[in-house]
């Protein structure tokens, strides 16, 4: 059993990365608008990824007897000035993710919460990850610069993410 400041944390951060997901269809939507298909894919695949990262929540909540109290998703945003923008906008998202991941770790080793801690060290490589992999785009956008040659190869080849 968990103590029920970890079980507000826990549905805290499950209601996070349901708006993860929700903000990222958004991104991916837009895109899709703008015929900037590899952007778009990209964002799709990054909404599933973050809805599979609510469900391991919502499953950890459910497996030590806590109650899932899901919340209101936030409406998230639907238009940006460029694509630039919206990687810049997503990698300031996975940082604040990744803090508020780490506050609940934090909570966990305060707690003594060894079952949740170990529950989120997967949480805090992936974080690590995402980080990286969002801020690798962004310095792509930097060294592509106004180049719509660049531009295109950057969307192709976010198209080819699997």
């Amino acid at each position: 059993m968990i103590s029920k400041k970890m079980q507000d944390a826990l549905n805290n951060q499950l209601n996070a990365e349901l708006f993860s997901s929700y903000l990222y269809l958004a991104m991916s939507g837009h895109f899709e608008n703008t015929n900037m298909k590899g952007f778009a894919n990209w964002m799709n695949k990054q909404s599933i990824e973050e809805y599979q990262h609510a469900m391991k929540f919502y499953t950890y909540i459910n497996s030590v007897g806590a109650k899932v109290d899901l919340k209101a998703i936030e409406k998230p945003k639907n238009k940006w000035t460029s694509p630039k923008q919206a990687f810049e906008e997503a990698l300031a998202h996975e940082k604040k993710i990744t803090d508020m991941i780490n506050k609940i770790a934090d909570l966990a080793l305060t707690e003594k919460d060894h079952a949740t801690n170990i529950f989120l060290h997967w949480f805090v490589t992936e974080q690590v990850e995402e980080v990286a992999s969002v801020e690798d785009i962004v310095n792509k956008f930097e060294l592509i610069g106004d180049n719509k040659n660049g531009l295109f190869m950057l969307d192709r080849e976010l198209g080819s993410r699997q």
